[in-house]
Order: C-alpha cells, then sequence, then structure tokens
C-alpha cells in the first residue's frame, strides 16, 4: 500500500447491531471492510426499555482488536438518547431506549409552557415523542438526573470511555430539540423556559474535531499502538450517511434507509415556517454548516418487525413473493406513530387497512407488498413536499443504507417519485465517518471530492421510473382520505 493511504475504524452503531469497519483511503481509493459485527439487543426491564450499554461498548473494544492498526477511530449511532455520569464519571445506569413509553403525554406538557409553533420556530425540530427535550423533561423528578452531573449522547458516551474526555457533536446535539439550527447553538432561553440544565452537556465539538486519544488501558485491551486519535464525525449516523451521498450538484433528494426511512434535502439554512412545521420536517446539522432537511418514515422495521414475527423466513424470497402482488392493493402510513412500538406489526398493519375500508392483505407476501407500496408512496410524498417548502427542485433521488439492498423497494420509490434513483452505497453511514476522518488527516477535500471519490471507488445502482404515475396519485389520495 502507498504511504498516502490510511487507516480509520468506524463504530457504526445502529438500533439492532453495531460493527467496525475499517476503511483505507488514499487520494484515488476508498475500501471499506468490516473488522467486528456484534448485536444491539435493548432489555426490558421492569422500570421500561434499556440500551445494552456495556455489551455495546465491549462490541466496540473487540472490534478496534480486530481491525488491526488504525489512524483514528470514529463514532456514529443513533440519535436523541443519552446516558448520565455522576461527579466521579461513572455511568449512572443503563440509557433509556428511545421506544421506551416514558415519554407518552410529555410533548402536551412542553407545550404548555412553550407551545409547539413556537418550539419548531426556535429549533426547526419535527415532533417526534422520543426527542431528547421531551425525555429529559419526563425525567425530570427522577433520583438518577438529579444526581447527574454530565449529560453524554450515546456516541458521545463510547468516546468519553475510549479517551476520557467529554464533548457534544453538533450533528447530534442538533436532535435534541436544544439547538437553533440559525446559530449552530445551544438555544439558551428555550432551555431555560422549560428548566433544562444546558451546564449538563459538554463542550460542543464540529465533526473533524480532534476527540482525544485513545487511554492506556484500551490500547492495552485493544492491541493497539499509541498514540491513536479519536476524531469527531458527524456521530448522528444520518449525518454521515449523507455526507457519503455519492451526489454531483446540490439537486438531490436522499433516503437513509434502514430501521428509519429518513428522506429529504441537503440545504444550507434551515426552513423554520409555519407550513414545514405542519408537515412535519426537521430541520437537523449536517457537515459544513449544512441543514438535514428531512422527514422521519417508520422504514424497514414495519418489515423487521413482521419478519421478526414471522420466525425469520427467508427475506428474498419473501420479497421476490411480494413483486407478484399486484401494486398498492391497500397501503398504510408509513409515518403514523401507531407503527413506533414493537410486537404484532403484521396484526396492526393489517387493522390500519381494514380501518381505512381497503382490501386486507392476508398472505405475507401481501402484506410486504404493502409495506414496500406504502414506504415507496411516503418517499414519494416526504420528497415532493420538501421540494415544495424549502423552494428546492430535485433531478434524482439517491438511497443510501441497507434499504439499497432491497431492489423491490428502490424500483418502487423510483416508480413513485418519477424520478431516477441512485442506489448506494449500502454502508453509507460507516463511509461516512470515514471519511470525515479522512478529510481530518489531510486525505480528501471538501464534501464536493469526497462525494466524488464516492462515485468513483463504489458500486452503484441507477433504477428509472416505470409504470403508471396516476396509480400513485390515487394511492395517495385513498391514504389522505382515509
Amino acid at each position: 500500500m502507498s504511504e498516502h493511504v490510511k487507516s480509520f475504524a468506524a463504530v457504526d452503531l445502529g438500533a439492532s447491531s453495531g460493527r467496525v469497519m475499517v476503511g483505507r483511503v488514499g487520494p484515488e481509493s476508498l475500501e471499506l471492510t468490516e473488522a467486528h459485527r456484534f448485536p444491539n439487543r435493548p432489555v426490558r426491564v421492569p422500570e421500561g426499555l434499556r440500551w445494552d450499554i456495556l455489551s455495546l461498548y465491549a462490541g466496540v473494544l473487540d472490534g478496534l482488536r480486530a481491525a488491526g492498526q488504525v489512524d483514528s477511530v470514529g463514532i456514529d449511532s443513533w440519535a436523541v438518547d443519552y446516558g448520565l455520569l455522576d461527579a466521579d464519571g461513572a455511568l449512572l445506569g443503563n440509557p433509556v431506549h428511545y421506544r421506551d413509553a416514558r415519554t407518552e403525554g410529555v410533548a402536551e406538557k412542553v407545550w404548555a409552557t412553550v407551545p409547539a409553533a413556537e418550539l419548531y420556530a426556535a429549533t426547526g425540530l419535527q415532533y417526534a415523542p422520543f426527542n431528547t427535550l421531551y425525555q429529559l423533561t419526563a425525567a425530570r423528578s427522577t433520583a438518577q438526573l438529579a444526581a447527574a452531573e454530565r449529560l453524554l449522547l450515546v456516541p458521545d458516551l463510547l468516546a468519553y470511555w475510549l479517551t476520557g474526555e467529554a464533548g457534544t457533536e453538533i450533528t447530534n446535539a442538533s436532535t435534541t430539540q436544544l439547538i437553533d439550527p440559525r446559530t449552530r447553538d445551544w438555544s439558551h432561553n428555550l432551555a431555560d423556559r422549560l428548566g433544562i440544565d444546558l451546564t449538563l452537556f459538554a463542550p460542543l465539538r464540529q465533526p473533524g474535531d480532534p476527540a482525544g486519544l485513545l487511554l492506556p488501558r484500551v490500547l492495552e485491551e485493544t492491541g493497539l499502538r499509541g498514540p491513536v486519535p479519536v476524531t469527531t464525525v458527524g456521530s448522528h449516523d444520518t449525518a454521515s450517511a449523507v455526507a457519503a451521498v455519492p451526489a454531483a450538484g446540490g439537486r438531490f433528494a436522499y433516503i437513509c434507509t434502514g430501521t428509519w426511512s429518513l428522506a429529504g434535502l441537503e440545504l444550507e439554512r434551515p426552513v423554520l415556517t409555519e407550513a414545514s412545521r405542519a408537515a412535519n420536517f426537521t430541520n437537523e446539522l449536517g457537515l459544513d454548516g449544512t441543514v438535514r432537511y428531512l422527514r422521519n418514515i417508520m422504514g424497514l422495521w414495519l418489515l423487521q418487525e413482521c419478519v421478526r414475527e414471522w420466525g425469520q423466513p427467508d427475506l428474498g424470497e419473501l420479497l421476490r413473493a411480494a413483486a407478484e402482488v399486484p401494486a398498492l392493493r391497500s397501503v398504510v402510513d408509513a409515518g403514523d406513530a401507531t407503527f413506533l412500538a414493537p410486537g404484532r406489526m403484521p396484526a396492526r398493519i393489517t387493522d390500519a387497512c381494514r380501518e381505512s375500508g381497503q382490501p386486507v392483505p392476508e398472505s405475507r407476501a401481501e402484506i410486504t407488498r404493502c409495506i414496500l407500496d406504502s414506504l415507496a408512496l411516503a418517499h414519494r410524498r416526504a420528497i415532493r413536499e420538501a421540494e415544495a417548502l424549502a423552494d428546492h427542485p430535485v433531478d434524482v433521488v439517491h438511497i443510501v443504507g441497507g434499504g439499497t439492498r432491497n431492489e423491490l423497494l428502490c424500483q418502487l420509490t423510483a416508480d413513485a417519485c418519477g424520478l431516477p434513483v441512485v442506489a448506494g452505497p449500502a454502508e453509507a453511514a460507516a463511509l461516512g465517518n470515514v471519511l470525515v476522518q479522512a478529510r481530518a488527516h489531510g486525505l480528501v477535500g471538501d464534501r464536493t471530492s469526497m462525494r466524488r471519490l464516492l462515485a468513483r471507488t463504489q458500486p452503484l445502482r441507477r433504477y428509472e421510473p416505470r409504470g403508471d404515475a396516476a396509480a400513485w396519485r390515487a394511492a395517495q389520495d385513498r391514504l389522505t382520505r382515509g
């Protein structure tokens, strides 16, 4: 390997699994390999649903050992969730899972102090019951929060254990609903009104900032030779994934697919209008001063939960059977909070079809087709509304993440949007993580250069729209009327 090629470990944690990937980056090369994958199994205890953060940290250490010598480490994960530390820096219990029921009814209490429209105008964040703001409000009277001296979002907590240095990465901080997207700083007035102590948060860090060096005990446990720096990346996995969209030019939409579908645009400034709030779009922060203007859609969670309930049948066979089912026979609102909690997903989907007066899908293939048609329809609606609300036309849709492997979903999205879809890379979050590290180490240039390198080196597949556009309009009308 050339001396201009360096290796970077990307710790990429998803809602169902974590992995440590190794990216080897040179001026004209980008290779990604998996060093270690480990499960992420939340645990339900008497007080509620919790992340097994110690198991995740053990998986990170195992992954770094498997990765071998690297030039830097970066960490990204899901958003909004956090760990609390006491005055000695010790963790005060496992982080609460965002699907825990503790935030039920909390938003209305917050809105009694700061009305929803005012909250959106200040933070630009969509309503989601699990936003960190609502979690902290729900935790207000707990002994754990009373004892806390520091709050670290999940990737920052893991970085703290690796380095002993605490920070709050800005792209993930923007999902707390405590950041002003115009100033890219804390909204102190909002926090004061809601009784939230911002001194709990460590200082803000930007993607590319140094986050410390691996501690001696971490080096000993992983077998790495120091010094090994930890580099701040877009620690919200969607921020890293959007950084890895291989777009040419600015007239693109993206859909980051996985447990969630995050569909939207990359903008230079937030959209804080009342119309944007009513459409439930969020303004999260991205790399280099950008805004991730997007809508959360339930995503492949719907199919994952069905497959789990069905006893893990072969997914390829299921998708092939679904492709034979007539299109758009029944659709559901893939953004409906009805589908947020785990359990009984096939029954909840059939119930939704029955209640809306549509044919009820009966077989596994029919339910799968209903899910994929519904996701494609939700992608279509999100992208069209984002275009209009941001006055930002789109010529192509980029799908990145795990959904790129679902050919039927990619084709249905092209059909629904009436636009070409470019699918890939599948490992977008890990690649964005690696590229931010590589940029901090002088191997790549600006976002445009990063995206050109991705387009040259990663396998991409293009899907052209086909079929009857009127059928998608009719399905959307049917769903809206329902």
